[in-house]
């Protein structure tokens, strides 16, 4: 990797986010098939579609820029999404399974949130105006996703759901 200025930068960043996005449109049909709670499954099913989104968005900066997504792989997000992926596999009570969900989901969306962030402040610095208007797109909708993750786990779904050995 070269890193002689701000553009190559930029580039290096918006390989990272194709590949973060490429790998949770695999992770999301997933935790969704997993998630017990209406709600928590309708949630990851609609950033699904906004994941989709996300690659397309940063195809067309690429597009902008006249560069093209590399073979680079985004280790955080695998590891993130290795993380998230023993939640899908274990034992007990679909509850708690669904905050161990929703737990692995926001530390992604956090992963997120600073990754376009960055991007979105580089594309300033280097008056990439269209691209910043779509990474400033997609940094609303994954903080939105993050905000309705924290509004499904704190509207009453655990304290409901949760039985009294599940504490």
């Amino acid at each position: 990797m070269q890193l002689q200025t701000l553009d190559d930068l930029f580039v290096d960043q918006l390989q990272d986010l194709y590949s973060a996005e490429q790998q949770l449109v695999q992770a999301l049909p997933k935790m969704a098939s997993a998630a017990s709670n209406d709600e928590l499954r309708e949630a990851f099913e609609h950033h699904l579609s906004e994941t989709q989104e996300h690659v397309q968005r940063i195809s067309d900066i690429f597009g902008e820029i006249g560069t093209t997504p590399s073979g680079e792989t985004c280790e955080a997000m695998e590891g993130l999404i290795r993380e998230g992926e023993q939640v899908l596999t274990a034992q007990g009570d679909p509850t708690v399974r669904d905050a161990a969900l929703i737990a692995a989901a926001q530390r992604v969306e956090h992963y997120e949130i600073a990754a376009y962030g960055t991007a979105r402040t580089l594309a300033d610095d280097l008056d990439q105006d269209g691209a910043k208007d779509l990474l400033d797109q997609t940094l609303d909708e994954e903080s939105n996703a993050d905000k309705l993750l924290t509004k499904i786990a704190t509207g009453g779904m655990f304290k409901a759901g949760i039985n009294q050995q599940a504490r």
